[in-house]
């Protein structure tokens, strides 16, 4: 028997979740959870800046989680970051944070990719139904609308609108009036009009609840006796007329038994789930345990496994937008052969980078369906702007900035806004991402000879068979080009020779 120790975090816009899991033979065995309502969300600022004590009850908090993290390798742990990071101005300061008390990379993914992860996480905790299943998650900032078959998403839609943003902006002071509450249910209606005759047309036959203002909605429901196990339209009806005669904050501390956190935020996430099930027509609703963190570790169970939905993501973009496989190919190809010489001088090594690589180079013609001129700018702001399953917003700003540099101007300050541990590797990466387009840039299936390669820190040589550059007057003409193109972000590009001497 065979077993390894993989752990999520989810820092949430109300919550901040870790999950660590043993996997035993293929599958996932759930050893520790821990949760706290860090509540993120109520420290942006009206210039959406996260205030220094929510930081810092943020950075807390997770020193605590820390501690349990000290034996699990940075492959085997995801960090993200959901709609209060990606709003806050200042989010790349609370990250660089994060990561030096963590000592692991925490990643910021759209609200696309996290429906994406949330729906996976259901789908593994709950039962297979036939047919499709509606999925909502509420979270502090955003909620989530996935409708799916068995582990695959169909429709995803990211709200921005949660139980936090939802009480900050309605019920601010505590205080429950009827007045308030329409308010509250008219502005639910107006987020949800642009996907609601979408969803109402899905043909879902199963609704599930996943998130910590749903379960605290369920455990009122059943605890009043309006309902024997799952949320119900009926139960929700008088769930809001109860909440109408408590009328504060803390009269709903006291009915229903809730910590004060999550009494602070019940009413906003029960006005969006009521609005969400009378608009939708959801007449029952169970509610799973497993969430974004649980689809976190099979998202990473399936990285492990070698069946990483990134692959899967490129060969979708590849054939939405027509691009040429086979010069795709021929360039990755000559790209990797590239790295394997260069990964140990330059400090390459890791199946991180070659993936990196490979997929640049699959990609970098993406721009061509707008136009040939200035492709490479074009097909980076694709890349950058694009719903990328599988990819956090560093890997797309990656994957952008690549592409953007694999032709033309290569400046020296290409990659400075690149996070710190990519921007050096990702210069050279690009160098032999560069290196690789012109020599395929004929678009001929004649296979290369051996080319060698050398590099010594910022010297780049490429060695050629005697006498194929003679016989190849462009690319030695291209060759040159390039060699004053580096030279402006401080490599030197040499080539001839034999590659017996490399």
């Amino acid at each position: 028997m065979s077993s390894d120790f993989v752990a999520a975090i989810d820092l949430g816009s109300n919550s901040f979740h870790m999950i660590v899991a043993r996997i035993v033979n293929g599958h996932v065995q759930v050893l520790d959870r821990l949760r706290e309502m860090v509540q993120l969300a109520a420290g942006l600022d009206s210039h959406h800046r996260l205030s220094a004590e929510s930081q810092q009850r943020a950075l807390d908090c997770l020193a605590r989680f820390g501690q349990r993290l000290r034996h699990i390798p940075p492959a085997r742990l995801r960090i993200v970051g959901t709609n209060t990071l990606r709003q806050a101005r200042n989010s790349a300061e609370f990250v660089a944070r994060a990561e030096q008390l963590l000592g692991h990379r925490v990643e910021i993914v759209s609200g696309q990719e996290e429906a994406r992860l949330i729906y996976l996480g259901v789908a593994h905790s709950v039962g297979d139904v036939a047919g499709e299943r509606l999925v909502v998650d509420i979270g502090g900032g955003s909620t989530e609308l996935i409708i799916g078959e068995k582990f695959d998403p169909v429709h995803l839609a990211s709200l921005r609108m949660g139980c936090v943003s939802m009480t900050r902006g309605c019920f601010d002071d505590g205080r429950i009036t009827a007045s308030r509450l329409r308010d509250a249910e008219l502005l639910v209606q107006l987020n949800l009009e642009p996907v609601r005759e979408a969803y109402l047309a899905g043909g879902w036959q199963m609704a599930t609840g996943a998130s910590g203002s749903i379960k605290a909605i369920q455990d009122v429901i059943v605890g009043e006796g309006w309902s024997r196990e799952e949320i119900t339209l009926d139960g929700l009806r008088r769930l809001r007329a109860a909440l109408l005669e408590v009328r504060d904050t803390a009269g709903v501390a006291s009915r229903w038994q809730l910590e004060p956190a999550r009494a602070r935020v019940f009413v906003g996430g029960f006005v969006i789930l009521h609005g969400l099930c009378e608009a939708l027509n959801v007449e029952h609703m169970e509610v799973s345990e497993g969430a974004l963190r649980e689809g976190l570790i099979y998202d990473l169970l399936g990285r492990i496994r070698h069946e990483d939905v990134r692959d899967r993501t490129i060969a979708d973009v590849i054939c939405r937008f027509g691009l040429d496989e086979a010069q795709a190919g021929r360039v990755s190809a000559a790209a990797l052969d590239l790295l394997r010489q260069a990964r140990g001088t330059w400090g390459l090594a890791g199946k991180e980078m070659r993936h990196v690589l490979e997929r640049a180079a699959r990609l970098h013609e993406i721009g061509l369906l707008l136009t040939h001129d200035q492709y490479h700018k074009h097909g980076a702001y694709v890349l950058a702007h694009s719903d990328l399953p599988g990819y956090s917003r560093n890997d797309q700003q990656l994957l952008s900035a690549l592409v953007r540099r694999h032709r033309r101007s290569f400046p020296a300050n290409a990659f400075a806004d690149l996070p710190k541990d990519w921007a050096g590797p990702a210069r050279r990466l690009c160098v032999l991402l560069r290196l690789a387009v012109v020599l395929h840039r004929g678009r001929s299936n004649e296979p290369l000879p051996p080319i060698g390669l050398r590099v010594e820190r910022q010297r780049v040589h490429l060695c050629f068979p005697e006498g194929w550059l003679a016989e190849h007057p462009l690319t030695r003409a291209d060759l040159q080009i390039e060699a004053r193109l580096l030279r402006k972000a401080g490599f030197e590009l040499r080539f001839g020779g034999s590659p017996s001497a490399v």
